[in-house]
């Protein structure tokens, strides 16, 4: 192979990383349109992440600041059930989910004379719709009824004797996305709270949002997972919540497939070159073009494929038609010797590199690995080589057709 043709060669491997660069940043403005689009359709559908605020109830007093004695309950129970239903519009995944909430709060009159105890309870803001909500004070088997108005905080007035208590009964359900959250107020005392948590998905999809505690206790049950929060007696409590699963997004992970395509045309084109050039197979730069656009087929079927199918069997479209492409050119090229250099390094460095996209924090030590095999590949293969003729020597070309001329 001629220095001139090493230079040709580089070009049109920089040219191809040109296109694969305009196809990345064109996948990348058409997910983010449809992302804003499509973001506000699911919100109106399912609505935005959920929040749900610890009730509280004050009593008037003129020995409390703003003359209001503010009161935490004196024990709560609660219980969630998550059940992830996501939903696709366009490249993107929403992660969307249907919640069931239902809360016994119990509220104690601290004082020793009878008093009038305001109650309130938050729903939480911009839900989807609440269904079956209920109301209730002490005992009555007739929830109360309830108008949050526009606040979206229910208040019921209830004289309670001293050292007396009555329980809040709530419950509903509505959709949300993203996440979900139960806050406390302030850095208060919080005490006898416990709430159960149960989720349509296994253990391995469990994440909670940062800043959020840990349960106490963890099972999985019924095919989904149940955990348990336990604060007997805790100061500044810290919120608990849940983050769906993560879904893998055919728009980014196309994206970021197409940004670092030309690492794996680079590898193949150097291994085929070098190895092909031992073997007495010298390969030509309109060889490397072609190399080059089988390459990008590749990636430009599977950016429109996941636009219609699933990502894996987009993927596996895309893997056949490319691999046929290059690898039945490089035969008809060199023939079965070529074709045995050239289909385990493109199932190597486009296949396995590019399926390394789709596990979170895998693509980095693929590429790094991948580089230090071809490194030692290279070293071992090119150990006895004369570098000063192996670049000006005439090599014979096979008699296999299809070559073009040195």
């Amino acid at each position: 192979m001629k220095i001139t043709h090493l230079i040709v060669t580089a070009a049109i491997v920089a040219c191809t990383a040109v296109a694969w660069f305009v196809l990345a940043v064109a996948l990348n403005h058409r997910t983010a349109g449809s992302t804003n689009t499509m973001r506000h359709e699911v919100s109106g559908v399912w609505g935005p992440p959920l929040v749900q605020q610890h009730p509280m109830a004050w009593y008037e007093t003129p020995n409390a600041p703003g003359g209001r004695a503010q009161l935490l309950p004196s024990a709560s129970n609660v219980e969630v059930d998550l059940d992830y239903d996501p939903k696709q519009r366009g490249l993107i995944w929403h992660r969307t989910y249907d919640a069931a909430f239902s809360a016994k709060h119990v509220f104690t009159n601290p004082t020793k004379i009878p008093q009038t105890l305001y109650i309130s309870f938050p729903l939480p803001d911009t839900t989807a719709g609440l269904t079956g909500f209920e109301f209730r004070l002490g005992d009555d088997d007739t929830a109360t009824p309830a108008d949050p108005g526009a606040s979206g905080v229910i208040t019921r007035a209830v004289l309670l004797p001293a050292s007396e208590s009555i329980t809040l009964h709530t419950r509903y359900k509505t959709r949300g996305t993203d996440t979900w959250l139960y806050q406390f107020p302030d850095n208060r005392r919080l005490s006898g709270f416990e709430l159960t948590m149960r989720t349509s998905f296994p253990e391995e999809d469990i994440n909670f949002p940062v800043g959020t505690a840990s349960p106490s206790k963890r099972g999985a049950v019924d095919g989904g997972f149940r955990m348990v929060w336990d604060f007997p007696d805790i100061l500044a409590a810290p919120d608990i919540g849940m983050d769906m699963p993560k879904q893998l997004n055919a728009g980014p992970v196309a994206t970021r497939i197409a940004f670092f395509a030309p690492v794996s045309l680079l590898f193949f084109v150097t291994i085929v070159l070098l190895i092909g050039g031992i073997k007495g197979i010298p390969l030509h730069p309109m060889h490397v073009f072609f190399v080059s656009a089988g390459f990008f087929a590749f990636h430009l079927l599977f950016s429109y494929l996941v636009d219609i199918i699933s990502l894996p069997l987009a993927f596996s479209f895309a893997t056949v038609a490319s691999v046929l492409l290059v690898c039945g050119y490089l035969k008809a090229v060199g023939g079965t010797k070529l074709l045995l250099i050239a289909l385990p390094a493109q199932l190597l460095y486009l296949v396995a590199f590019t399926a390394s996209f789709f596990i979170d924090g895998l693509t980095g030590i693929t590429l790094t690995v991948l580089a230090v095999i071809t490194l030692a590949l290279l070293m071992f293969l090119t150990a006895k080589v004369d570098w000063r003729t192996f670049l000006t020597r005439k090599q014979s070309a096979p008699s296999t057709p299809g070559i073009l001329p040195s």
